[in-house]
């Protein structure tokens, strides 16, 4: 596995492949905020909204291949506000169903939280639908739970569920 980080036009050049990632993750049961069946030219589009966000500083983007194939994803999401450039949202983290159970998705949190260190942030955060393998995932990772809010999203199915916040202090907790 090859993990690497995406500047604007690879995004744009990978949004087909993306888009059938996240129709699989969706489409096998993970909630990520979209409803199942998703249709493919609805996972492109909202790959395609996401590229101007990458050159402009808001968003950051890596990518797991194996071979040719893109096998999952982890991005993340920089506040615009001058009193939050400290911390950052860990967003859209899937692998595909064929490449569980090996150890990609530690693998690209962990890369996540690297270039989080690198940029300056000392604070990440996350909602994941609580009880899910996303869970067990951020624990083994170090990450806090600090709650649940119930009926917070609808999984996949269209069945509204409890959503638990995670943190992780990164650094020494200064602003950049």
């Amino acid at each position: 596995m090859v993990i690497s980080r995406l500047d604007g036009p690879k995004l744009l050049s990978l949004v087909a492949e993306l888009a059938d990632l996240l129709t699989d993750t969706v489409n096998s049961g993970a909630s990520i905020g979209f409803l199942a069946p998703l249709d493919r030219a609805a996972a492109v589009a909202w790959w395609k909204e996401r590229v101007e966000a990458v050159p402009a500083g808001a968003l950051a983007v890596w990518v797991a291949r194996e071979g040719d194939r893109v096998v999952g994803t982890v991005s993340l999401v920089f506040p615009d506000k001058p009193n939050s450039r400290h911390r950052a949202e860990l967003v859209k983290l899937m692998v595909h169903q064929d490449a569980r159970g090996q150890g990609l998705g530690l693998a690209l949190l962990a890369t996540a939280e690297r270039a989080a260190v690198g940029a300056g942030v000392t604070l990440l955060h996350l909602d994941t639908e609580t009880d899910s393998p996303a869970e067990y995932l951020y624990g083994k990772a170090g990450w806090t739970r600090i709650g649940t809010i119930p009926d917070y999203a609808a999984d996949p199915y269209g069945t509204l569920r409890p959503t638990s916040i995670y943190y992780k202090k990164l650094g020494d907790g200064t602003t950049r």
